[in-house]
């Protein structure tokens, strides 16, 4: 018996790994967060299987719920939306799985900032521009920030922030970075990234208020950076046609020598 966690994807149903739906499709138990993961991703659970909503339950009755499945011998898909290495609460599940002698394995997802830039039709790491992302949130009842991890510290650096969770505090965002990237800086928010009712605003911090107006639900994410939408960038090296690379050696003496 195990206990698969399987990163479900920011909620296309299709925009789900071959291994994570292949190991919903194999376990007669899934456990999963109704909150944010479609129905549509359940539609790969086999006839009969026990599906429990999760988003009521404590962690101690999830706990419950997987300890009852594993004392009959029956594999959990355990799914979470986004990808299970962020804001997923699987870490904790996991140290009371290993507690109790309960055998997991893990699997990727698609994460939410992912989708995002596919909406946004964006690449966030653009030469010249901007090679960092950072992802980051404000803080919240469930999780508080760790002291130095502020908005103003990673805005400092110019890098692409992907900030969560943060769609209701947005008067403070935008309050604490426009210092740093400026009041024309571009940005955009993508409410439910990849579900059929998506919907993207993009905007400069100065005008984002404006144009967001009371649009405001918690499944929200909030993209910023020069990056975003910008058309005056450098070319990257990796495909000119001067650079010398491993798999296209250039001239009399190149770097990686072609190997006959």
């Amino acid at each position: 018996m195990t206990v698969h966690f399987i990163g479900a994807g920011p909620g296309a149903p299709d925009l789900l790994t071959l291994r994570g739906r292949d190991l919903i499709a194999a376990c007669p138990v899934c456990l999963y967060a109704g909150s944010l993961v479609p129905e549509g991703v359940l539609a790969h659970c086999p006839p009969g299987a026990r599906i429990v909503n999760t988003a009521p339950l404590s962690l101690d009755e999830i706990i419950a719920e997987i300890a009852a499945a594993h004392a009959e011998g029956k594999d959990v898909a355990r799914l979470h939306s986004g990808d299970l290495s962020i804001w997923s609460a699987m870490g904790e599940q996991l140290r009371r799985l290993r507690a109790l002698g309960i055998p997991y394995s893990v699997t990727p997802g698609v994460p939410s900032f992912s989708a995002a830039a596919a909406a946004l039709e964006a690449e966030l790491t653009l030469p010249g521009l901007a090679q960092t992302v950072v992802l980051t949130r404000t803080p919240g009842r469930a999780s508080a920030m760790p002291e130095g991890e502020k908005l103003a510290a990673f805005a400092a650096t110019g890098a692409v922030l992907a900030i969560h969770l943060s769609i209701h505090l947005l008067g403070q965002v935008i309050a604490e970075l426009t210092p740093h990237y400026g009041a024309d800086c571009p940005v955009a928010i993508v409410w439910r990234a990849s579900w059929p009712e998506q919907r993207v605003v993009r905007a400069t911090l100065a005008t984002l208020n404006a144009a967001v107006g009371t649009e405001m639900e918690r499944t929200a994410l909030i993209l910023v950076g020069k990056t975003l939408g910008a058309a005056d960038f450098d070319e990257s090296r990796l495909y000119a046609a001067d650079y010398d690379r491993r798999y296209r050696p250039i001239g009399a003496e190149p770097r990686f020598p072609e190997v006959s």
